[in-house]
């Protein structure tokens, strides 16, 4: 197993870049629910770093095995991320601009944050390509790695998010709204259209 310090910041930084989307969707959970107790916060940070480390592996299983299929696939990621955080966003602004004279505060349901989960780190998979020389085990201890860097980088961006939606409340749920349709397209954007 690779210990070197270059393995290990090339890990960081890769779990750095990969919890980006995962981070705004965070502050768009923590307008979304600015009550929420240590426990949720947890929940959503864990599950998103969960699936952030799931995809590499995925991926580097892929290369590994089924590559041909996996390339072809690859062509739908900002498709399925556009699709998936524009639903979930679109919804959020709807019940947002519901005329309710006592708004609620609802947290998303498991469902929603496992989709939130897998739309924020679909893209992940190609990373998959980028440890395919790594054994099994470098790939794996690269995967907690990522893990670990998100869950951190998800709970700072639920607790951005509370503080705002505190301050924000009516307007918190259509705020998060419009943050997961716009990484959505920059998803899409950013896929379909960069290097």
């Amino acid at each position: 197993m690779d210990l070197s310090f270059a393995f290990l910041l090339n890990s960081v930084l890769l779990g750095v870049g990969l919890a980006m989307d995962a981070f705004t969707v965070s502050i768009a959970n923590g307008l979304h629910e600015p009550h929420m107790k240590t426990n949720r916060k947890c929940l959503i940070a864990g599950t998103f770093a969960g699936f952030q480390a799931l995809m590499p592996m995925i991926g580097w299983i892929c290369v590994h095995t089924v590559v041909t299929y996996f390339s072809a696939f690859s062509k739908l990621i900002p498709w399925i991320a556009l699709i998936l955080l524009g639903f979930i966003g679109g919804k959020m602004i709807v019940e947002a601009l519901k005329k309710d004279d006592k708004p609620e505060e609802a947290a998303v349901s498991f469902k929603g944050l496992i989709v939130q989960g897998i739309a924020t780190a679909i893209d992940a998979l190609s990373v998959g390509f980028t440890i395919a020389d790594y054994n099994v085990w470098n790939a794996l201890l690269c995967a907690v790695i990522i893990a670990a860097v998100t869950f951190v980088i998800c709970i700072v961006g639920i607790s951005i998010g509370k503080r705002a939606g505190m301050k924000l409340a009516d307007r918190a749920t259509l705020l998060g709204g419009i943050l997961l349709i716009g990484i959505g397209i920059e998803i899409f954007i950013s896929h379909m259209f960069g290097s």
